[in-house]
């Protein structure tokens, strides 16, 4: 646990002088006690369930050794709050788990809180408390996230009903570019991308918007949601198994920006990877026809685009992908996987 007291205090262990530095600030929820405890408290909304999430980021897997400090603590936070999003919950604070390395110093710590810290207070969502260890292995980073909902109201996976819509908030496919191009500093000049582009693409990659702007709207409006982090053809299957359904989704709806497009009409190919690359942290969701217009006026309002993109249809098994020409596509794998 996260817990110590007076930084200025010479009894204070290196650990413990390390939390009162940079991660006390964030602690800002009374139940935080300050992390002065070795545990937290909060008091949930009466008529409200709590909803927990947790994901792990893995240096040389979900971000590279020299990635900003401030910004690999960033997607940290926000592929958890993600999740959130998708099931309609408002943050409420998380658990901070750090497994570091001996040639992580005081910089990079500062720039880590600070990063930690203005997205702590951006999305309304305080450190409660967690843990420091050494490793010799990458830096590890596990978050626990926690929100609420209305008392049985968590959008979950299942639910979806033929005929529903299927949506997606934001564009897909930036995010698998952006690592390309961080991969290979000249993948820009291949793609003939300016360098507005490139950075738009790589800031995609590197900082995830997770879409709580759209949680309560989610919950309003949808029969069943999820985030896209392993890629949208895999993870809707994920929503269509678990709804014991399937769906017909056409391509050409599929959302995508203009530095995306860019990149395809110089290498077509790159669409597959697109769809099944991961780490988009939008939202894919499903809703009745009746509930449609409102869903997509309400996103508007919150200044988030929602795509209409096909429809859920009875039966099991994958959903069906088709291109402009009404043709099946294919998928050697549908979705990034660590295993």
């Amino acid at each position: 646990m996260l817990h110590m007291g007076n930084k200025d205090d010479d009894t204070l262990s290196g650990e413990e002088r390390l939390i009162a530095r940079y991660f006390r600030p964030l602690a800002t929820h009374p139940g935080a006690l300050a992390l002065s405890d070795d545990a937290a408290f909060i008091t949930p909304t009466k008529g409200h369930d709590v909803v927990l999430k947790t994901d792990a980021i893995v240096g040389g897997v979900h971000f590279f050794a020299d990635d900003p400090a401030d910004a690999i603590a960033k997607k940290a936070l926000r592929v958890n709050l993600s999740d959130l999003a998708a099931k309609g919950a408002k943050p409420r604070g998380f658990l901070l788990s750090l497994a570091l390395p001996e040639s992580i110093g005081a910089e990079w710590l500062e720039k880590f809180a600070a990063g930690l810290g203005d997205d702590a207070k951006a999305y309304d969502c305080p450190l409660m408390g967690g843990d420091t260890d050494r490793t010799p292995g990458p830096i590890t980073i596990s978050i626990a996230a926690f929100g609420e909902v209305p008392h049985g109201l968590m959008v979950r996976r299942r639910g979806a009903q033929p005929a529903d819509h299927v949506f997606v908030t934001g564009t897909i496919g930036d995010a698998v570019l952006g690592l390309k191009l961080c991969r290979n500093q000249s993948a820009g000049q291949h793609f003939k991308l300016d360098a507005s582009s490139s950075s738009y693409l790589i800031d995609r990659y590197r900082f995830p918007q997770p879409r709580i702007g759209l949680a309560e709207t989610v919950r309003i409006h949808a029969t069943a949601a999820m985030d896209v982090s392993d890629g949208l053809v895999g993870d809707f299957g994920k929503l269509c198994r678990t709804s014991g359904v399937s769906a017909e989704i056409e391509v050409t709806r599929i959302p995508l920006s203009a530095a995306a497009r860019a990149a395809l009409a110089i290498e077509p190919g790159l669409f597959t990877d697109m769809l099944t690359g991961g780490d988009d942290y939008e939202i894919v969701c499903t809703a009745p026809d009746d509930r449609a217009d409102a869903f997509i006026k309400a996103a508007e309002v919150r200044g988030i685009a929602l795509t209409d993109i096909g429809r859920v249809v009875a039966g099991q098994g994958l959903p069906r992908f088709f291109d402009g020409e009404g043709r099946p596509m294919t998928f050697k794998q549908t979705s990034y996987s660590h295993f």
